[in-house]
């Protein structure tokens, strides 16, 4: 924080001079209420960013079965789904030079697996409640044209492949964690990672300036020619083109033939990796519930489908998750992927490769009467 003060001209010229916040809840609090300091940016459309606040002290389990190991300070998401997580120190906490940075590592990585849109949801409207803000005017931030129940699957799609921002907010920004911050922007594709220095300023009664400088914008950039994140999904039409080209016969009618029920029986998402990939989200138990993922590779001997065992075990419970792995058909290579996940708690992504099981006689069958039958099942017990 520089020493030099600032100078607001009016009728007369009057200098503000710099000044710390005095407690972290007095730092947090002013964000909460005033995300515009952290609009920095542009939507999809190229409209401005506008952070709306999910939740402040977001709890973020670590399994399934518990409830939250930690407490996130912030959690915004703005109009294109994208979440923005949000940890603040002053520049006094000696953890705002390392240590800050794997408490925000943890919460992407376990916020990604335990926030459901559902939850997610909730804890929007109950924020929106608790500051007196009437849900359809906060909604009219977000909604565009969409039902807020297929707003927030968007936001829990996002967070599935790690589409978020991660910000790190401090009266000063050391530049130990400048340094951190732009070489995880530099590596990390889907998600941007920011420091924001958040300058304050006090003049003659209540007048204060806040003036933000961004760290991590050079990294940012060189992510994409056009200066923000590309967020172009692969369609059908992308993924039978790819598939054409690359599969062998055996191996393009298994990936058909998933491709086909899914678009029946269930929605098909597509990725928005440089590989092409889709997921597909069935309806079970009223809900809609991401079940695999079929991805493509440079090197086709690495194409696989994954099962989202994490996602499944959230919505559908831990009994649901093992009698889905106990139906699947017995694929080499799969069968023990699926015995660590019973040993883990079914939290992960266990795949199989296209090729084994092009070649496993009826896998594919099996693979799609596994999930019919987790259908009902789960509507059976409803």
């Amino acid at each position: 924080m520089t020493d030099q003060p600032v100078f607001v001209l009016g009728s007369e010229l009057q200098a503000l001079e710099p000044a710390g916040f005095e407690t972290e809840a007095e730092f947090q609090e002013l964000l909460a209420r005033h995300p515009r300091v952290l609009d920095f940016g542009s939507l999809s459309d190229g409209q401005p960013l506008r952070l709306v606040l999910v939740a402040r002290e977001m709890g973020v389990p670590t399994s399934a079965e518990n409830g939250p190991t930690y407490w996130l300070d912030h959690l915004f998401v703005d109009a294109d789904g994208v979440p923005t997580l949000v940890e603040v120190k002053r520049a006094n906490d000696t953890r705002i030079r390392r240590e800050v940075v794997g408490q925000m590592l943890d919460y992407a990585a376990n916020g990604a697996r335990y926030w459901p849109g559902a939850l997610l949801q909730r804890s929007f409207e109950e924020t929106c409640v608790a500051d007196g803000r009437p849900l359809e005017e906060a909604y009219g931030e977000l909604l565009g044209d969409r039902s807020p129940e297929d707003f927030w699957s968007m936001v829990e799609e996002r967070l599935a492949v790690g589409q978020m921002r991660l910000l790190f907010v401090a009266d000063r920004i050391p530049l130990e964690l400048r340094a951190i911050v732009e070489f995880l922007n530099r590596q990390m594709r889907q998600t941007d990672v920011y420091a924001v220095e958040l300058t304050q300023y006090r003049g003659a009664g209540d007048l204060r300036v806040l003036v933000p400088r961004i760290h991590g914008e050079i990294a940012t950039v060189a992510k994409s020619p056009s200066g923000r994140r590309t967020t172009q999904r692969t369609t059908r039409a992308d993924m039978e083109e790819e598939m054409q080209k690359r599969l062998d016969p055996a191996v393009l009618r298994a990936a058909r033939a998933l491709l086909d029920h899914a678009t029946a029986r269930g929605r098909l998402e597509g990725g928005t990796a440089k590989y092409p990939s889709m997921s597909v989200y069935y309806r079970v138990a009223g809900r809609q519930v991401p079940i695999w993922t079929l991805s493509l590779y440079a090197n086709p001997a690495k194409d696989e489908l994954s099962f989202s065992f994490g996602s499944i075990n959230h919505h559908l419970s831990l009994k649901g998750a093992a009698a889905f792995a106990d139906s699947l058909p017995p694929v080499p290579g799969l069968e023990q992927k699926l015995e660590a996940q019973r040993e883990k708690g079914y939290n992960g992504w266990p795949s199989v490769s296209l090729a084994a099981l092009a070649a496993e006689p009826n896998a594919v069958e099996g693979i799609l009467s596994a999930i019919q039958q987790l259908m009902d099942g789960q509507e059976a017990s409803v």
